[in-house]
């Protein structure tokens, strides 16, 4: 045994490199490789894609389907595939239009993928309303629903799966997801942009609310405002499967919203494949600085950049559509604001 100890040293010492040697020349070249890697990733700016000048009546499809090519989709991937399009139908009322996803964006994006081979269906929790067939109604989206040959997947009552909270950024051990969101391969967020009375904004990410089921989590998701508004958005969005962002920018809500605001037209669309960089992009657009928003705050550079460096914008720059929504005089609102006092934000 000796002997053959004394051959492999002796081999070694003949190459140059003893063990050691070699053990730590392979670390390093790991350890760069990595550094490389992370930096790349750093390196890397995730795109978002603004359009402008979008009206409800307008060509809608081709729109949401540039954008999404704008941001990296490749339309051959999605066929056959099954995607799920998650609107915000809150709370509907056909006296406020602009609290709720306008059908004709639902219909748009269906159209979008379906050009590209993908299976559509729409499904909702709608948060304050336990009658489905009322939210489908007075939203006006049953009706579009039924013209475009639209399947409705009512997440409030499906049956679920439970999965394991990874990221625990609330203590809930874990989540119950509709079935439909678990058999889907991608799922779209496609939120009506807006103020939010609690937490200032309400978009991509905070819309997924809205997959979460009634029957578990009740009206409007109590269990999820007691475990934490910022923290449940942020785990829900950590457990979703792939995820995009199509946001119905074009009448919004300002004040006091998620319900109770007023109409703002901004004629936008936002389309983008990582949903913190498209929060932080509406979020400039309407006023405020993302990394103070207590849900986007939690996933900087985990789950998205927010940093305006990091995020490249396609379409329309943020800044050339910018305008400034009302925010209720409400102290931590008002700190929310891009030109409020308070630590720098890019």
């Amino acid at each position: 045994m000796k002997h053959q100890h004394d051959r492999r040293r002796e081999e070694e010492r003949r190459r140059g490199l003893s063990r050691r040697e070699a053990i730590v020349a392979g670390a390093a070249a790991a350890g760069l490789a990595g550094l490389v890697a992370v930096g790349n990733r750093y390196r890397r700016r995730t795109p978002v894609f603004v359009a402008r000048g979008q009206r409800y009546d307008g060509p809608l499809a081709d729109a949401i389907a540039d954008g999404l090519v704008a941001c990296g989709a490749k339309p051959a991937e999605f066929r056959g595939l099954k995607v799920l399009l998650k609107p915000n139908l809150v709370e509907p009322s056909r006296l406020v239009p602009h609290m709720t996803t306008h059908p004709a964006v639902i219909v748009a994006a269906a159209e979008a993928f379906r050009r590209w081979g993908a299976s559509v269906t729409v499904g909702e929790a709608p948060g304050h309303v336990r009658d489905t067939d009322m939210a489908l109604a007075e939203s006006g989206v049953g009706e579009a629903l039924r013209d475009g040959g639209l399947a409705f997947a009512d997440l409030n009552y499906q049956p679920t799966a439970w999965r394991a909270n990874r990221s625990r950024f609330s203590s809930l051990r874990g989540l119950h997801l509709p079935q439909s969101v678990v058999e889907a391969d991608v799922v779209v967020s496609m939120p009506k942009l807006k103020t939010h009375h609690w937490v200032g904004l309400t978009c991509a990410m905070k819309n997924f609310y809205g997959v979460l089921p009634g029957i578990k989590y009740g009206w409007p998701k109590n269990v999820l405002h007691h475990n934490g508004i910022p923290e449940t958005v942020a785990d829900v969005n950590c457990l979703l499967p792939r995820a995009l962002a199509i946001v119905d920018a074009i009448e919004c809500m300002e004040g006091d919203g998620p319900i109770l605001g007023t109409m703002k037209p901004m004629g936008l669309l936002l389309v983008g494949a990582n949903l913190p960089a498209v929060d932080a992009t509406a979020a400039r657009i309407i006023g405020l600085a993302p990394e103070r928003i207590s849900y986007l705050g939690l996933i900087n550079n985990r789950l998205g950049p927010l940093a305006d460096d990091r995020i490249e914008q396609r379409g329309e720059t943020w800044q050339s559509v910018a305008s400034p929504f009302h925010v209720i005089a409400e102290p931590h609102l008002q700190m929310l604001r891009a030109d409020a006092a308070g630590p720098a934000t890019s």
